[in-house]
């Protein structure tokens, strides 16, 4: 019978001990973890209060663009419709003392940190490397990719599941079955992040974990109590 050698046995031992070290830890509680974007981490890029802070810097008539702006937004967040065909439809049907590029510049400014957002917590989630981090979220293609490029989202997802990109918007069931496909994972191991009910409400029917933001420390208080945190 061959003798074990000194280096087989200390091999063995590690291998052992490897097993046992991997049935002791504790398993991530999910395999996703999706944001959204406006009103969770960032403010909102072109929502209502938005909207009529830039109309009321161009003296336009706010009531007047929001009865155009109901028709063309939902087409253009889910990229059926580009910028220029939304501000030619929203703003530029008539001739104006500004330019697009002025018009948009004033829009992108309105995207900031959310105020007691979770920005700080995405951050922590993505240095932990525990679990796979993407973005469910409405925005145009154009407002969306200066967001994640400025604010350095980009590097914190791993995936961008944005209406632009689907061609589908929040609460539809189709965004969250569409997401749920892409992921390749269960629905009971994903967990959503909305600051919307409607939205949240939307991937609990999928059968997803959702959780409704409120505040940074009512998030980090729920984080914690799913072992997320």
């Amino acid at each position: 019978m061959k003798r074990s050698t000194s280096a087989e046995t200390r091999l063995s031992r590690h291998n052992q001990a490897r097993r046992e070290s991997a049935l002791e830890a504790p398993i991530f509680p999910f395999d996703v973890i999706l944001f959204d974007v406006g009103g969770v981490l960032l403010t909102n890029c072109w929502d209502q209060r938005e909207r009529a802070a830039v109309i009321e810097h161009f003296q336009l008539d706010l009531a007047a663009f929001e009865a155009l702006h109901i028709d063309y937004y939902d087409a253009w967040e889910r990229a059926s419709i580009s910028l220029t065909e939304y501000l030619d439809a929203t703003i530029f049907y008539e001739p104006r003392s500004f330019s697009r590029d002025e018009f948009f510049a004033l829009m992108l400014t309105q995207s900031k940190p959310q105020p007691d957002g979770a920005l700080g917590i995405l951050k922590e989630l993505a240095a932990s490397n525990q679990c796979l981090l993407g973005a469910l979220n409405n925005e145009a293609r154009e407002t969306n990719k200066y967001r994640f490029d400025h604010f350095g989202l980009r590097e914190l997802f791993k995936v961008a599941l944005s209406s632009c990109y689907l061609g589908l918007r929040k609460p539809e069931p189709a965004i969250y079955w569409r997401a749920l496909d892409i992921l390749g994972r269960p629905a009971e191991r994903v967990l959503f992040i909305d600051d919307r009910p409607e939205n949240v409400a939307g991937a609990v029917a999928t059968g997803m974990k959702a959780i409704r933001f409120e505040g940074v420390e009512a998030l980090r208080r729920e984080l914690a109590s799913l072992g997320v945190i």
